[in-house]
């Protein structure tokens, strides 16, 4: 567990998850929905039970090569970052991240804290060592981010995301970790 304090003198608590965020992070999924095309889903698209948030929750902290951690704000999730390394033993030392951050809170470093508390975790695992995201390619202030923090271009792929009648390409992107 981590404790920042916010630009605005507010105080965040970077934590793994549990079991019991998952009825609060269904609530949290569906806010997120509503405020960013830059997602992989949107509104309704996040089609899961509140058990099989619980389920994917308690997988999460059974692996050793993946984390899942959430920011909160007096007690309100107000960010997410999971990541998964792979399956095999050929492929467990990388993964992918997945970040997000409710719109009232954009702007206050915190999803900066959470990258780089799964930088932090990543290195202290032994066994992660490269970060892969993928990030649409007209998110500046993302890409912004993940370049302040280390990660670097490594290819593009067209037409990888589809919202509202247009095509997006996404940028792939990765962090090495030493």
């Amino acid at each position: 567990m981590r404790e920042i304090k916010l630009k605005d003198g507010s105080t965040l608590i970077i934590k793994e998850g549990n079991r019991s965020h998952a009825k609060e992070m269904m609530k949290y999924i569906d806010a997120i929905s509503t405020e960013s095309d830059f997602l992989t889903f949107g509104q309704g698209e996040f089609n899961i039970t509140l058990e099989e948030e619980e389920k994917f929750i308690e997988s999460v902290s059974k692996k050793d090569n993946a984390i899942f951690i959430v920011a909160e704000i007096e007690g309100k999730i107000v960010g997410n970052l999971s990541f998964s390394g792979g399956g095999r033993p050929r492929i467990a030392h990388t993964g992918e991240m997945g970040v997000s951050v409710l719109k009232d809170y954009w702007g206050q470093g915190i999803g900066t804290e959470l990258i780089k508390y799964l930088i932090h975790w990543s290195k202290e695992s032994n066994i992660i060592k490269k970060i892969n995201l993928r990030v649409r390619t007209d998110n500046v202030s993302g890409i912004g981010l993940y370049k302040k923090l280390g990660f670097v271009e490594e290819g593009s792929i067209k037409r990888d995301f589809f919202t509202d009648g247009k095509f997006y390409d996404s940028l792939c992107m990765g962090l090495l970790i030493d």
